[in-house]
């Protein structure tokens, strides 16, 4: 009886490869191991689970037909964009298949008077910036990984980024979206205007983590390019004391666009690699605070930043003068990411949030973890709005240091729930973090959670286990550390 299941599984996906390469193109579904390893994981390396096949469309009548396939077939999927994802949000039960959407990367429509764009979900973050920059308009949005991650992916995520604690997240600035469901229907979600009837099912997309629907137009907010920008660093003998002078800065009433602190680890790491930009390796930490607006309310805003600034004795005092200097500071803080990468195989990059009053017992919290473990851990985080990113660099091939990282930042999301905060900010909840929702939340509210997704997913064929407790039985279906072979 086994043998014939198996068979018939076989058979089963070798008759819905041929039906997808029908649709696609030989060229655009994958199937070879080679190909197949580069998604087994995102950027974080915490699970593993190589899909049976990758399929790459390009138009929205592909996604459709590819959507009404697998529906047909009943197998489980999940799009995926630049895969730089950090909670395992965009894997695959085995057996599964990965719709890649990096070929659906044209800017669709620049509307510089509606100040609005059109896009389809495999456009870059910085691609959009450029394209907007000439019309003086800019897409506010910034993770750190805008260089590579993809529209669609941060719309799944709702992503943030530095600017955020004056802009906001990624929901703040869609329109409307064009999504294609798991059975293939499409509808639209939102309106033109921005303004919602009814339902606000556009909100509702935004940090779904792709469990819901699979949008294929994004109808997005420009804003202008400020007139004036100004950006300090000023370094300071530890972590502590760059919180306090953010809280002071927000106490004041101070609305900068960015409040960025590095920890030492950080500072070392980015000013030892590609991405240095002249940070001061001996400060415990370093503040970036950006301000922009009008040439009148920089001018108030960053004579009251500098006072405050000033006020707690910083080591090192900068403002960038050019906008190359600007420019280099952040090159710094933006390459935080890739510079940290350097130090091991392996880094967990951890998302957790906190009352801004907060930060300093928080992050002094990540001291004593990292003193206690032993392990490496780097610190830069989004200060305006208390989203904290520990990076932990270890060996995936050590056992005891896979269960010692996963362990520690289990307990430090645990104290951001404790200290009145959140177990994610902009990584999304993934597979990550599934297992720590319901200290969190309640049963009530994690049933209402899944009785809404079951409208628009109720086979859990589309991204299943993801955003929410896994079923009995499922968790055993992604590897923790696994390196997966064959």
């Amino acid at each position: 009886m086994d043998s014939e299941k198996s068979t018939a599984g076989r058979m089963k996906r070798k008759h819905l490869l041929v039906d997808l390469k029908h649709i696609l193109g030989k060229a655009h579904v994958l199937t070879d191991p080679g190909s197949l390893l580069a998604y087994e994981s995102d950027a974080l390396t915490l699970f593993r689970s190589r899909p049976s096949a990758v399929i790459l469309p390009k138009t929205e009548t592909e996604v459709i037909a590819c959507a009404k396939r697998l529906h047909q077939a009943q197998i489980p999927w999940a799009a995926r964009g630049a895969g730089t994802g950090l909670s395992g949000g965009a894997l695959v039960p085995p057996g599964g298949v990965v719709m890649a959407l990096t070929r659906m990367n044209r800017i669709l429509e620049i509307d510089p008077v509606g100040m609005r764009a059109k896009v389809q979900p495999g456009v870059v973050n910085a691609a959009l910036g450029r394209a907007v920059e000439p019309y003086g308009l800019r897409f506010a949005p910034d993770p750190a990984s805008q260089t590579v991650s993809t529209l669609g992916g941060n719309l799944a995520e709702n992503a943030g980024g530095p600017q955020c604690f004056l802009h906001g997240t990624t929901t703040n600035h869609v329109f409307a979206l064009r999504v294609v469901l798991p059975d293939g229907t499409v509808e639209d979600w939102g309106t033109p205007s921005g303004v919602q009837d009814g339902f606000d099912l556009r909100g509702f997309f935004a940090g779904s983590e792709g469990t819901v629907g699979i949008a294929v137009s994004i109808d997005l907010r420009l804003i202008p390019q400020p007139d004036e920008v100004c950006t300090f660093l000023a370094g300071y003998d530890s972590v502590t004391k760059a919180c306090e002078v953010v809280s002071t800065l927000v106490a004041k009433g101070l609305q900068p666009v960015a409040l960025e602190v590095m920890d030492q680890n950080a500072i070392r790491a980015v000013e030892d690699s590609v991405f240095r930009a002249g940070l001061p390796v001996d400060a415990g930490a370093v503040l970036l605070v950006e301000i922009e607006g009008s040439k009148d309310s920089v001018q108030k805003e960053k004579e009251a930043a500098r006072t405050i600034l000033q006020s707690f004795h910083p080591s090192v005092f900068k403002q960038a003068a050019t906008a190359e200097e600007r420019t280099q500071l952040w090159k710094g803080r933006k390459g935080a990411g890739g510079a940290l990468g350097r130090l091991a195989p392996d880094s967990y990059v951890m998302d957790g949030v906190v009352p801004r009053s907060q930060l300093a017992a928080i992050m002094t919290y990540v001291e004593e973890v990292q003193k206690e473990t032993g392990l490496h851990v780097a610190n830069l985080f989004h200060a305006g709005d208390g989203n904290i990113h520990p990076h932990f660099s270890y060996d995936a091939r050590d056992a005891e240091q896979c269960a010692t990282v996963e362990d520690a930042g289990a307990r430090i999301l645990r104290k951001c729930l404790e200290l009145g905060g959140s177990i994610t900010g902009e990584h999304g909840i993934g597979l990550e973090k599934e297992n720590l929702l319901a200290e969190q939340y309640t049963s009530e509210e994690i049933n209402l959670m899944e009785r809404v997704r079951q409208i628009f997913n109720p086979d859990d064929l589309l991204n299943p286990g993801k955003g929410l407790p896994m079923k009995r039985g499922c968790s055993e279906v992604f590897r923790r550390h696994a390196i997966s072979h064959g």
